[in-house]
């Protein structure tokens, strides 16, 4: 399993155990974790999953595709480590990966 820790906008940190294959938007709507709607279940189709990826993740987690990158247009309060949580697939090197949640999604 794979520890992903979620931080919310007053700064409470939720971490859940991911299964290695899935998503994190997947992992979080799981666990009740406050603050991703996923409104389209993961279909990239809404931007409602949107995180902030811990800069210290950002490089192994990489860079959002084209259609991801079109979807968070429709985010609120985009940053440079904007992602949606859906097109980020959880692996082994993501243990203990860490992201935060903005103030509101959409």
């Amino acid at each position: 399993m794979v520890s992903i820790t979620f931080i919310d906008v007053q700064g409470e940190a939720r971490t859940v155990e991911a299964e290695p294959g899935s998503t994190v938007m997947e992992n979080a709507v799981r666990n009740g974790v406050p603050g991703i709607e996923a409104e389209c279940g993961g279909s990239c189709a809404c931007a409602t999953c949107h995180v902030y990826v811990d800069e210290a993740w950002r490089e192994k987690v990489g860079d959002p595709e084209p259609m991801e990158e079109d979807m968070l247009d429709f985010a609120f309060d985009v940053r440079p480590t904007s992602r949606l949580s859906c097109q980020i697939r959880v692996r082994e090197d993501l243990d203990g990966l860490v992201v935060r949640t903005p103030e509101r999604q959409g």
